[in-house]
């Protein structure tokens, strides 16, 4: 359904990000994870055209056959919105907080149709049902600041699945949410993807969330994927440092037997930042950051096989006999 190839994004002359090839297939399930500033945000942009307007865009991404890439604004419009969904983090900045709901998600079925009022009014209370709204009278009346964040969250959904997307897109969607919405939020997105038949690209930088959503994972780091495959293989056994990093920093995903038991209060960081653009080294991305850099990771790093449907970009990655390293 989506291809990605040579995919190369730049800012006055930096590349903030490049995809050599990325598919995925009708009603699957793809994470991208990563630290802010890693590109991850900037690769699902690009596909939906919503880069910043100073970024360049080459390459390739097909959806459906459809060349996106150059492809003329008003075509693409049609396409965001009626083919691909956008659920954005921030529903506070997202929502139009002079409209009353109901409008809103009516105006994103009727943008891409020509269904008459009662119709549209059917769908706007169908969808309230689809996203577990209580009480689809109040909630059509009512206006953003009158629900809660994960309320406002739900409406985003509502609006993004209006026209039965082929591909949802979600950008980090919990991010302003508590823990317990986060979780409805994450059943939800999971369901939805399940009863559409709907593919779902789900950015996020927790790798705990990503496993519970999505089938594989791609790992982001400086605009390029650093590692690919298998949630479960991903997470149990990660070849590239940096995936171990990240690892290593999330409190929801234990590293051993100590940490199973919760005798560990511990709680690791990724050695240093992610730098600006324009600012990371030749050869690996990540080997400034890295405690196992070698002399090798200065030269360009093309994407190796670790095992079958799990793939890396590491000069020096984890062996299977390797102890997990817990010292970032």
């Amino acid at each position: 359904m989506l291809i990605i190839e040579n995919l190369h994004v730049s800012i006055a002359g930096h590349t903030v990000a490049e995809v050599e090839k990325l598919e995925l297939a009708n009603g699957q399930r793809i994470g991208f994870v990563g630290e802010s500033g890693s590109g991850k945000s900037m690769i699902v942009m690009s596909i939906l055209g919503l880069q910043p307007k100073s970024a360049k865009v080459t390459g390739s991404i097909k959806f459906n056959g459809v060349e996106l890439i150059g492809i003329p604004a008003k075509k693409l419009a049609d396409i965001r919105g009626r083919l691909i969904g956008l659920v954005p983090q921030d529903p506070t900045k997202s929502l139009n907080p002079t409209m009353r709901i109901g409008k809103q998600i009516a105006e994103a079925i009727s943008l891409h149709s020509n269904a008459g009022k009662k119709a549209i009014l059917r769908r706007v209370r169908e969808l309230i049902d689809n996203v577990r709204l209580p009480d689809p009278d109040r909630i059509i009346k009512s206006y953003p600041h009158q629900l809660s964040g994960g309320q406002q969250q739900r409406v985003l959904i509502a609006i993004a699945i209006a026209c039965e997307p082929k591909l949802l897109i979600a950008d980090e969607p919990t991010t302003a949410l508590d823990v317990t919405v986060q979780g409805e939020i994450l059943n939800l997105l999971l369901t939805l993807s399940k009863e559409l038949d709907m593919g779902l690209l789900f950015v996020s930088h927790e790798l705990g969330v990503v496993r519970f959503v999505c089938q594989k994972v791609a790992v982001i780091y400086g605009g390029q994927v650093a590692e690919f495959g298998n949630a479960d293989s991903i997470i149990k056994q990660p070849a590239h440092r940096y995936t171990d990093a990240l690892i290593a920093a999330n409190i929801s995903l234990p590293r051993n037997e100590i940490e199973v038991a919760g005798n560990t209060n511990q709680l690791h960081s990724v050695r240093g930042s992610v730098p600006s653009i324009g600012e990371f080294p030749d050869g690996c991305r990540y080997r400034n950051r890295c405690d196992f850099a070698i002399d090798s990771c200065r030269s360009f790093v093309p994407m190796r096989q670790k095992d079958k449907d799990h793939y890396h970009r590491c000069c020096n990655p984890i062996s299977s006999a390797e102890k997990p390293n817990v010292t970032h």
